[in-house]
């Protein structure tokens, strides 16, 4: 039976972008020779992968560029077999997303699971490559671009649901919906302007190593802005250890406060 102090706390959650927030590059790149070793993609298709991926890992998204990924993405998927997606990436967990993970991004998801909080990887890569990065994160859900199949479970190229800017805001919301969460409670962490949507829906928004436009959106709407920039494998990073049981009654002001600590005073 619930506690009245269980009752009384709103149930809510904390949704994490993936590339450049979580990781600190994009979970394509880092699986591109992955997938090219699994034959999903050719020595070509990875090359191309990178070209399309560059300019936002140097600048940011914007709305142009990230239209020209959803369609890139249908394209280069066209014919790969669903399930060996999800299998290869799960597979190449260890090796190629494990190393790229921020310790900051690790803490985080520690101190939120500790303090009760559900927690969920929100990305606009394909929810077969989400949903294996989330399950070694200890997320308690994943959302993801849907990308249509055939009969063949092979991907058909159309992407069904592009998990990005408002669409992501709006799987989001519902999830929210259906698992009784409060917003005004949740927490958001993004990199991007793109993520504006996201942020602008719960009542905890943080900017992570924001790109320009988010960056400006944050100082005009006095959001917090933390850097992340250490790496470190899940499996030997601190927040994987035991945390304090005092943790569990940690209210949205005092994670706020840890998470700045977290985000600024890391050596």
């Amino acid at each position: 039976m619930a506690t009245h102090r269980e009752m009384a706390r709103p149930r809510c959650a904390a949704f994490f972008d993936l590339d450049k927030t979580v990781l600190a590059t994009s979970s394509s790149m880092a699986l591109r020779d992955p997938l090219r070793r699994a034959g999903l993609i050719t020595r070509r298709g990875a090359a191309i992968g990178v070209l399309i991926h560059l300019p936002y890992l140097l600048r940011g998204a914007d709305e142009h560029l990230m239209e020209r990924m959803r369609d890139s993405l249908g394209v280069l998927a066209r014919g790969w077999d669903a399930a060996l997606l999800e299998s290869t990436v799960a597979d190449a967990l260890s090796g190629s997303i494990d190393p790229v993970c921020h310790t900051e991004a690790l803490d985080l998801i520690a101190l939120h699971r500790a303090a009760g909080h559900d927690v969920v990887i929100a990305s606009a890569s394909v929810e077969q490559m989400v949903r294996p990065i989330a399950a070694m994160l200890g997320a308690d859900h994943a959302i993801g671009s849907v990308a249509e199949t055939g009969e063949d479970n092979a991907f058909t190229g159309r992407i069904t649901h592009f998990n990005h800017g408002q669409d992501k805001a709006l799987a989001c919301a519902q999830l929210a919906h259906e698992q009784g969460w409060d917003l005004a409670h949740c927490f958001a962490y993004s990199d991007s302007v793109t993520d504006l949507p996201l942020l602008e829906i719960v009542g905890h928004p943080v900017a992570v190593n924001p790109d320009r436009g988010l960056r400006e959106a944050a100082r005009e709407r006095d959001w917090q802005v933390l850097t992340f920039s250490h790496t470190v494998r899940v499996r030997t990073s601190p927040a994987r250890v035991a945390l304090p049981a005092a943790l569990l009654t940690l209210g949205a002001g005092a994670l706020l406060v840890m998470a700045t600590r977290v985000g600024r005073n890391r050596d």
